[in-house]
């Protein structure tokens, strides 16, 4: 099977799961590349992600992201004056290797 990058997937690589206030669940799957690099760009400026003071990237069913994304990740995650404790979750070797690069880990707690 194929996948044409330029049709959008019925399922976004990327969503808020949870958002209370307190606290905010993103749910990442699959690829997140330069094709959703948009998607993921738009939903991080939802307003419900102003808010929370921490943050968990549940990253277990994701199998790759570029270091576009995860550059995207960081400036939303340091963006405003007092920024969000951050959780990455079951991010796989080669998507925390990246996340590394994009300096990531720098802000972020890494949990299995």
């Amino acid at each position: 099977m194929t996948v044409d990058p330029h049709r959008p997937s019925q399922s976004a690589p990327v969503r808020i799961a949870e958002a209370d206030g307190q606290h905010a669940v993103l749910a990442f799957s699959g690829n997140l590349d330069a094709p959703a690099l948009r998607v993921l760009e738009e939903l991080l400026l939802d307003h419900r992600l102003r808010q929370p003071g921490t943050w968990t990237l549940e990253m277990s069913d994701l199998h790759h992201i570029d270091l576009a994304c995860a550059y995207a990740l960081l400036r939303a995650v340091t963006r405003v004056p007092e920024p969000a404790d951050i959780t990455v979750r079951g991010a796989r070797p080669a998507v925390h290797r990246t996340l590394h690069h994009a300096g990531l880990d720098a802000v972020a707690a890494f949990a299995d």
